[in-house]
């Protein structure tokens, strides 16, 4: 029998480890840089980064201005974002792990400052991690307004009873729906549109299980409770209903194999989307 996906909690001491402070110092050096280049947002850095006394915090005070609505006003978004952090003691791990994924396969990342500041897809599963939290805590309610405020601000729809790991790359976010069973090991970049879904009315463990270092491209859709391989990879628009075996890429509608990777290749950190033969024009 094919061992279960776990979304590991990564290895750490008790207190933050080297890589953590490391990212926080960073990102404060860039916002205080950025407060020169661009005196008219100066008041926003200052206060989400500058005047933070921790990632966690910092990350809690954005989450809280960009999800707080009229239903739960931006302090009471920040407190329960940071209850989350706070009881997690691998929250922070988690955050910076995702931020060093987005500066390390996304081109256009710059700095830490531009994804923990703007871009959706980190929001949108830092907020996840929140809703997760709330979810595994009974609080259903808070849990699914949280789900239901970050589709609507990012246009990205995860359930908070899936499970996903660290280093995890969603990259724009827009259209991305993760459902309820689904389960999503470390290391795996997600695209724009692809959808993570059941097949039918089934109730139930009905969604799927990514393992480690999995590429899922533009607009793919994998549906049902079926397994993509470790270090496989999912080409643009493919619909996905059955197993896909690791190291292989798969494409087409429905999906078939068309090529095998080497072992050692990990398509999620190198975001290389071609099939590896005959791509065409």
């Amino acid at each position: 029998m094919t061992p279960p996906i776990t979304a590991q909690a990564p290895s750490r001491p008790a207190s933050r480890s080297t890589v953590e402070q490391e990212v926080w110092a960073e990102l404060r050096a860039e916002a205080e840089a950025a407060l020169i280049e661009e005196p008219l947002y100066a008041g926003i850095i200052q206060a989400t980064v500058l005047d933070q006394r921790s990632l966690a915090q910092a990350l809690a005070y954005r989450l809280a201005h960009r999800l707080g609505d009229g239903d739960l006003a931006r302090l009471s978004m920040r407190d329960l974002c940071l209850s989350a952090f706070e009881a997690d003691p691998y929250a922070e791990a988690h955050a910076v792990r995702d931020l060093v994924a987005i500066r390390e396969r996304d081109p256009t990342c710059r700095r830490y400052l531009d994804p923990f500041l703007f871009y959706k897809g980190f929001a949108a599963l830092e907020g996840y991690r929140v809703a997760h939290w709330l979810w595994h805590q009974g609080r259903a309610t808070l849990s699914l307004h949280v789900q239901s405020r970050i589709s609507e601000v990012f246009g990205c729809d995860i359930h908070p009873a899936a499970r996903i790991g660290s280093g995890v790359f969603v990259d724009h976010a827009t259209g991305v729906v993760i459902g309820e069973t689904t389960v999503i090991a470390d290391d795996v970049s997600i695209l724009q549109s692809v959808t993570l879904g059941g097949n039918g009315k089934e109730s139930g463990d009905r969604h799927p299980k990514i393992e480690r270092g999995v590429l899922l491209s533009v607009g793919a859709k994998v549906l049902g409770n079926i397994r993509v391989g470790e270090g496989a990879k999912v080409a643009a628009a493919a619909v996905v209903l059955h197993d896909v075996p690791a190291h292989t890429t798969v494409a087409g509608v429905p999906a078939r194999v068309v090529s095998r990777l080497p072992v050692d290749e990990q398509p999620a950190l190198s975001m290389d989307q071609t099939f590896g033969f005959g791509d065409g024009i």
